[in-house]
């Protein structure tokens, strides 16, 4: 068993800017060596989410009018009271969400559906730079 963990660097726009890091993944699972196993991609912090999608730009379009639907960003939240950042809808969005998402690894290849592509979603009040953690375990 081994395991192999890289960070990507990203540059967002928030307001819930979607990228797709699905060539970033395959890169790191490249330099692993690693066939067989899972990847796990993970955001650290409060404010974003992984998940997997068709990155098409109807479906991108979709995706951010039902997230604004949800956790719209344009009410009060505790958060902004207290912390007075205006970001507590990326709070709630990014937990509902979560911020991370394991795909298992076979044949040096993801598992991916024919049309789903690995996507980060940045739900924060403002443009940022994001490291997300790629972990491989396998062999």
């Amino acid at each position: 068993m081994r395991i192999f963990s890289e960070t990507i660097s990203l540059s967002t726009k928030g307001f819930s800017d979607i990228l797709d890091i699905t060539p970033h993944v395959k890169a790191v699972i490249g330099r692993s060596g690693i066939k067989n196993g899972l990847v796990t991609v993970f955001c650290p912090g409060s404010t974003g989410a992984v998940t997997t999608i068709e990155y098409e730009s109807g479906v991108l379009r979709d995706l951010q009018r039902t997230i604004e639907k949800i956790a719209p960003s344009n009410i009060p939240y505790e958060h902004d009271q207290r912390w007075g950042d205006g970001n507590g809808f990326s709070h709630v969005r990014a937990a509902l969400m979560k911020p991370s998402l394991t795909i298992p690894l076979i044949g040096a290849r993801l598992t991916l559906g024919t049309w789903q592509q690995i996507v980060f979603i940045d739900f924060d009040n403002r443009k940022r730079e994001r490291g997300i953690l790629i972990h491989i375990l396998g062999e």
